[in-house]
């Protein structure tokens, strides 16, 4: 078992993680990534992690930062914050690396990271996932994984404004 202290280690900042992608693909590794906003974890975010660590050796998180998610989400999001949901995110087994992200798409993280998967949740097709096209051009795989029917942040979110 790993130790708790070595969660924060999994946590990199986008040098720290080419450095890293370095290695593993000198040991031929096959890189997997996918991304979010992954605010209040849940089942279904760990039904779709686990699918997407199953494509390949090494799964890459890429975590909105709190500025992104207000921008895509509204003002009163995320719960909680940026630092909170990536030391979750490495704390899970299936996870190898967490990357924060500013931007409101990942697609230059994408492109820097070159993964041989991208994987999204099954409310995307392949042609509105970001970073699809240079992945495939490059000889990777896009997948879809299917999303867990009634588990969603935004629904935990209603049904619990709705039961104060």
């Amino acid at each position: 078992m790993r130790a708790i202290s070595n969660i924060p280690l999994k946590v990199f900042n986008l040098p720290q993680l080419q450095h890293q992608l370095k290695r593993w693909r000198l040991l031929n590794k096959k890189i997997v990534f996918t991304n979010g906003v992954f605010d209040i974890l849940h089942q279904g975010h760990i039904a779709s992690l686990s699918e997407a660590a199953s494509f390949g050796d090494v799964l890459i998180v890429a975590v909105n930062t709190n500025a992104s998610v207000k921008r895509l989400k509204g003002p009163n999001r995320p719960v909680n914050d940026e630092n909170a949901r990536a030391l979750l995110l490495a704390s899970l087994l299936m996870t190898d690396a967490i990357i924060l992200f500013d931007e409101d798409t990942p697609l230059n993280l994408i492109t820097a990271i070159m993964p041989d998967v991208l994987v999204k949740g099954g409310d995307y097709t392949i042609d509105n996932i970001v970073g699809a096209k240079e992945v495939m051009a490059n000889g990777g795989e896009v997948k879809i994984v299917p999303i867990l029917e009634g588990f969603s942040t935004t629904g935990i979110i209603e049904k619990m404004k709705n039961t104060r």
